[in-house]
């Protein structure tokens, strides 16, 4: 009976610490397993910050860098608009010097005139004609003011085209004269105008070039 009595008392103290020590075991496992876990999150959570932090560093790189090309693009169209400004100022002063030519393209008036005589049915220069035009030369080089006008004739024997042809033939060479002596090219205007059919004039007076010096007003 006495066996029995400290039987059941015993019992269930071992019980008790069977089952006691059993659920310290549970515990620290499950607490274990707990912070195994908060640990795993804690480091993926760490993980996803430093991604962001490294988002959020190459965004302000980006960033940077638009700011950088934002100032470029800025600075390209500050040239291009000084530019565009300047090409305005000098589209305006070739407008204002076409529009004085224009207006004073007729404002001219005649210094001198003088002729150069050809054979029949010649265009070479005579070297009387040569000296004459010399004279020219001089006074076209000592004013750059002055330009010369020289207009071609023939008499009026044989067909009229051909007449044409001869007088710009004369014209042509009396201007290739000038350019080869040193005058500009553009102060010449030429134009071969045929037969001269004035019967007031001798045929030989009608084979020439005239020269008319015209000066700027």
């Amino acid at each position: 009976m006495g066996t029995f009595l400290r039987m059941g008392i015993v019992l269930p103290l071992l019980l008790s610490l069977i089952v006691g020590c059993a659920t310290k075991e549970w515990v620290q496992e499950t607490l274990g397993t707990k912070e195994a876990q908060i640990d795993q999150r804690f480091v993926a959570l760490e993980g996803r910050v430093g991604e962001e932090g490294r988002r959020i560093q190459g965004m302000g790189s980006e960033v940077k860098a638009l700011q950088t090309s934002i100032g470029e693009i800025g600075e390209v169209a500050k040239v291009a608009r000084e530019r565009a400004d300047t090409a305005v100022s000098k589209s305006d002063e070739v407008h204002s010097r076409l529009t004085r030519l224009w207006t004073t393209r007729f404002a001219r008036s005649y210094a001198e005139s003088f002729e150069v005589l050809f054979g029949f049915g010649r265009w070479n220069l005579s070297d009387a004609a040569q000296t004459s035009l010399r004279t020219l030369v001089n006074e076209l080089k000592g004013n750059d003011k002055l330009a010369v006008e020289l207009l071609g004739y023939t008499d009026p024997i044989g067909p009229r085209e051909y007449n044409i042809q001869l007088s710009q033939r004369r014209v042509e060479t009396v201007r290739r004269f000038l350019v080869e002596n040193g005058v500009e090219l553009w102060r010449i205007h030429a134009v071969g105008l045929g037969p001269n059919l004035d019967a007031e004039i001798p045929k030989e007076k009608k084979r020439r070039v005239t020269l008319k010096l015209t000066t700027s007003e």
